[in-house]
């Protein structure tokens, strides 16, 4: 798992004088079929969301509304990135850490998955998820 700037996609942007309008498509915008759709919301200041990461599930997290930041940890390089567009979005590939922090008021973070959920999948000791890296079993 490669930590860069490509794990951003840009979404298709709709302009309208009466309201601008995005979407996503899975597999067309993202590289996975959508299994579960879930959202976070109503973060109290200075909460952290997250740390875990997944065995077999990929995301795409999108700001709907406010801002928040998700770092990604590969076991190698942690990156941090901001999101604060409806028209953009984070992929976040299985088999990487992923935490969620510095919530502004109201934000809105919508959450695409590729699987349904499966406690299995899961994975929330962070030196087991090392471990695993290094045993190169993720």
């Amino acid at each position: 798992m490669k930590v860069n700037e490509k794990d951003i996609i840009q979404l298709p942007k709709n302009f309208d004088r009466r309201g601008n309008l995005s979407f996503i498509e899975g597999i067309n915008h993202i590289p996975f079929k959508i299994e579960r759709t879930y959202w976070i919301y109503d973060v109290p200041g200075g909460e952290v969301r997250g740390g875990h990461a997944y065995r077999q599930n990929q995301e795409f997290i999108v700001a709907l509304s406010g801002s928040f930041d998700v770092s990604l940890d590969n076991g190698m390089v942690r990156r941090t990135y901001s999101l604060n567009r409806s028209y953009y979005g984070l992929y976040v590939p299985k088999g990487v850490w992923r935490q969620m922090q510095n919530f502004s008021t109201n934000a809105l973070a919508l959450v695409l998955a590729s699987v349904r959920f499966d406690p299995e999948d899961y994975i929330y000791d962070y030196s087991l998820f090392t471990k695993l890296v290094k045993d190169a079993k993720l």
